[in-house]
């Protein structure tokens, strides 16, 4: 399996909350025969090694496969599309932007984010923010029906930034949209084609859940199906090295998988926080601590569900998540997989227990 021909097909994938059918096939494409691998009515997609005995510890591996965009919400007599977002968008990032819309017919139409001539306009809207609300998307069309007849957009269509991976060979970054979550998915297909030949001594069922974007409810769902004893979760965490010192950076490119001490939906249990550290330490696997003030994973559901679960959240950073285009270092991946892989290895009844 080429990783990057897999990270190419997941990035690309058209998903969004709701729509994730395009990111199951890619996950199902690049998963070895040697797993089982089904799907719900959600679209969440379940893996599990054929190794699993029943009869031991259940580690969860989860990432989730939606990603934010937009959604139609009506349609004017002048051909302009009114939308709405779709996960948490600032409403700076959105205009004069590239995006595919997904027709009735499952054909891709091409258009902009619209964004207001500065001739046209006054003064106190050249100093306000955007808002979503006040933009369109526009596809070159000239009337409703037009926009309905000729292409075969209809309202609650899905929109997706359009935007293609690039992979700079000269250093190692990769360019896209959706990094957060379709590394962490990548991730987590890596890992478990990797573990197929590995001798554990617990079972590994890994979920690429949907709709994270829109309140981690996919995660909610396969975790009462799992039922884990422990969990990891991979996440495209929001790098901060573009706009902060050395000191202060917790998700820089080339420094390492992230993991969390706390975000605004876990604060991680500090037993498998230490486990996992001393097994990057042992490898020489680069990580990064981050304690952070807000935001929230797939984990804030996950080690709620049941009797409690202790869970991570190994975070790959990425710039400019939550826009349309996003930067990954493509050691980073490697590390988290690397990680992950060296924590499931040394797991264990005894060792879960006394976390």
């Amino acid at each position: 399996m080429n990783k990057l021909d897999l990270i190419r097909d997941l990035t690309n994938a058209n998903g969004i909350s709701g729509f994730e059918h395009e990111v199951v096939e890619v996950v199902k494409g690049y998963a070895s025969d040697e797993l089982n691998v089904s799907s719900d009515i959600m679209r969440n997609v379940f893996i599990s090694l054929k190794g699993n005995t029943g009869d031991r510890p259940v580690i969860m591996v989860d990432a989730h496969s939606d990603e934010i965009g937009f959604m139609v919400q009506s349609i004017t007599g002048n051909g302009l599309i009114k939308f709405i977002a779709i996960g948490g968008w600032h409403g700076a990032n959105i205009p004069a932007h590239a995006v595919r819309i997904r027709n009735s017919r499952g054909e891709y139409i091409k258009g902009i984010t619209t964004s207001k001539p500065p001739h046209f306009m006054s003064a106190a809207e050249k100093s306000a923010a955007p808002k979503i609300e006040n933009m369109f998307i526009d596809i070159g069309a000239t009337s409703h029906e037009e926009v309905v007849e000729v292409f075969g957009i209809e309202v609650a269509n899905p929109v997706i930034p359009d935007v293609d991976f690039i992979y700079n060979e000269t250093n190692g970054i990769m360019r896209g949209k959706a990094f957060d979550d379709r590394i962490g998915c990548a991730c987590e297909v890596s890992l478990m084609n990797e573990l197929v030949d590995e001798n554990l001594e617990v079972d590994v069922v890994g979920a690429v859940s949907t709709q994270e974007e829109v309140g981690l409810r996919g995660a909610g769902v396969t975790s009462n199906v799992i039922k884990p004893d422990i969990a990891i979760v991979f996440e495209g965490t929001p790098a901060d090295d573009s706009f902060t010192d050395k000191y202060s950076c917790q998700a820089g490119l080339k420094k390492g998988p992230q993991i969390r001490h706390r975000d605004g939906s876990m604060i991680t249990h500090p037993g498998y926080l230490a486990f996992a550290r001393s097994i990057a330490k042992e490898f020489e696997i680069p990580f990064q601590d981050a304690v952070r003030a807000g935001g929230g994973t797939d984990g804030g559901k996950i080690h709620l569900a049941h009797n409690g679960v202790p869970t991570i959240v190994i975070g790959i950073p990425a710039r400019y998540i939550h826009s349309h285009y996003g930067y990954v270092a493509f050691e980073d991946f490697e590390n988290a997989v690397k990680w992950a892989k060296e924590i499931i290895k040394r797991l264990n009844t005894e060792i879960i227990e006394s976390l």
